[in-house]
């Protein structure tokens, strides 16, 4: 009798799931019909599930490990402050797999906040060092070695994202310590062959000298394989400390601007609290993602300012319009959606190829998942992975389709809190990359290898 009673609670609360996170869409995949059900007390009754998801470790470290070309070269960048071991914080994490028989390749984003960062864009190797993995700068060393006395390299990167066409794009803010060394530009590696093949630098009226500070690229491209070839392309960027979004059409090479009173902080949410810690910032524009394709939506351009908990949603077929962007701050101001506010701050995000929007909550510690059919309500923003010790502050987030097809979450946390408040510790394990399939994280199962 208790065993019946069990299941037809399970059939009713996962009936009433799939009405949640689908409406009334029943024609999707399993995965779209199905959200997490982490937070079902009855359920977790039922399976006696761990309170806390162990996600599939890739990278864990103390401290960041450099190569460099020689031990001359690390010698010279100790000696010149260059090089600062306790300096260099990884932000972004993204994932290139050449092949379905090779390991992905695992891009990492080391911003120069001050001085002492050897290179800001660097690949995981399999070289293990005292405090962790180490890294090799990429596409090499010398696109980096000029700390931004060479524009025609790379100055500082916040993140990055990896295309369908095997490309990365690169969001180099050109600035180190408020100090515009170059203009913020995007640059685009060719990733089987590491050669620039598209350089676009921002003109000086759509940023601002010593204030901008451009953190999140985005990435839409309308003509993906095997049909295209990615010419159709457009990248939104976030500019934190300037408030506003950069707009760039790839194929006119023309770029605009937009800057509202969706684009700024909420100063009720500058103070971030994280593990019993605390510190202070004043982000706006933080967090892109977009509409898949193929859903039958009109499309949208999501984002949010980190200090800050509303959800903002623009219809990207207005951002794409160049001409709708020339009356400052209220143009085209009726177009902008609240979509929703958190109550609390979120950091880096990304979609599912069905529509769940992640995002890193600050609280819970936990990537938090909402399906974009449904209203943003604390009810349909579900926990797909909490950990209060692995994911503190997680900074990257993406999404990755793998060779067998199947999507995988990748994300790096790395105590923020702790690095801004002076109080970290080297000893301890700071910095990590995850990962874990999507529908693994969306069914509740065991992440596998």
């Amino acid at each position: 009798m208790v065993l019946l009673v069990a299941k037809m609670l399970l059939y009713i609360v996962i009936a009433f799931r799939v009405l949640l996170v689908c409406g009334t869409t029943f024609t999707s995949t399993f995965s779209q019909q199905v959200d997490v059900l982490e937070n079902e007390p009855a359920l977790e009754r039922i399976f006696h599930r761990p309170p806390y998801k162990n996600l599939v470790p890739v990278y864990e470290a103390c401290n960041v490990e450099f190569a460099f070309p020689s031990e001359e070269e690390r010698l010279s960048a100790l000696a010149t402050g260059k090089y600062n071991p306790d300096v260099p914080v990884p932000i972004d994490v993204d994932v290139y797999f050449p092949n379905e028989f090779a390991e992905p390749y695992v891009f990492v984003t080391m911003p120069r906040f001050g001085s002492g960062v050897p290179y800001s864009l660097a690949l995981l190797t399999n070289v293990l060092r005292p405090n962790g993995t180490e890294f090799v700068a990429f596409p090499n060393y010398y696109w980096h070695n000029s700390h931004g006395q060479d524009c025609n390299g790379i100055t500082s990167v916040y993140r990055i994202q990896i295309d369908s066409c095997n490309r990365m794009w690169v969001l180099d803010s050109g600035e180190i310590n408020f100090v515009q060394h170059c203009a913020p530009q995007i640059v685009v590696l060719d990733l089987p062959t590491g050669k620039l093949v598209h350089r676009y630098r921002l003109p000086e009226d759509v940023f601002r000298i010593s204030t901008s500070r451009f953190v999140t690229p985005f990435v839409d491209i309308a003509d993906n394989p095997p049909f295209g070839q990615c010419k159709q392309a457009f990248v939104y960027m976030a500019d934190a400390l300037g408030y506003g979004l950069v707009v760039y059409d790839v194929q006119r090479d023309k770029s605009w601007r937009i800057e509202n009173k969706y684009t700024i902080p909420d100063l009720d949410f500058g103070t971030i609290n994280l593990a019993g810690e605390s510190f202070e910032l004043t982000d706006g524009v933080f967090g892109l993602t977009a509409t898949p394709h193929g859903l039958g939506l009109r499309r949208m351009l999501f984002f949010h300012s980190l200090s800050n908990d509303a959800q903002i949603a623009v219809p990207l077929d207005v951002v794409n319009n160049d001409t709708l962007w020339h009356d400052g701050v209220a143009s085209s101001i009726q177009e902008f959606i609240l979509v929703g506010k958190r109550g609390v701050q979120c950091a880096a995000s990304a979609m599912t190829s069905h529509g769940f929007l992640l995002c890193g909550f600050i609280n819970p510690i936990a990537i938090v998942g909402w399906n974009i059919r449904t209203p943003y309500a604390p009810p349909n923003r579900i926990v797909w992975a909490e950990n209060p010790q692995t994911l503190q502050f997680v900074a990257g987030l993406k999404v990755r389709r793998n060779p067998a097809g199947k999507e995988e979450v990748w994300m790096l946390s790395n105590r923020l809190q702790k690095v801004f408040g002076g109080t970290i510790n080297y000893h301890e394990i700071n910095y990590r990359i995850q990962r874990c399939g999507v529908d693994e994280l969306l069914l509740g199962g065991e992440c596998k290898p």
